[in-house]
Order: structure tokens, then C-alpha cells, then sequence
């Protein structure tokens, strides 16, 4: 993992509500845990974009592939 120094103006009362919520004890760990969620919510939405963009398998029996 690559950690990249940076230096931000971030919303303090948006940060402190996050903080709480989220029960972590730093700020650093509440933008990485913000970060991942981010990161995490958009690859859900890329997924479910696929849903119903591939053809149905005429063939598939799933009653069959129960047994």
C-alpha cells in the first residue's frame, strides 16, 4: 500500500459528525474508512448496471442444478 502525504481543507463539523458515526478514533482513519466506502458504493453501481445486460441461458435448468 502506497500512502500518499497530502494536505486538505476538510469541512470540520463533516468530519467530526463522520467521526462519531463512525466510531473511529482519528480523523485519518475516518477519511480512509469514508474513502473505502466511496470507492466500495461505486463498484456496487457498476455491477448492478450489468444486471439484466446479459442474455438468459435458454437451457439452464435450475431446479436440475438443485440436485
Amino acid at each position: 500500500m502506497n500512502i500518499m502525504a497530502t494536505n486538505l481543507a476538510l469541512d470540520d463539523r463533516l468530519l467530526e459528525t463522520a467521526l462519531k458515526i463512525g466510531g473511529l478514533k482519528t480523523k485519518k482513519d475516518t477519511v480512509n474508512a469514508a474513502l473505502k466506502e466511496f470507492v466500495e458504493r461505486r463498484k456496487q453501481k457498476e455491477i448492478i448496471a450489468l444486471f439484466g445486460s446479459m442474455p438468459n441461458d435458454e437451457d439452464y435448468d435450475y431446479k436440475k442444478a438443485r440436485a
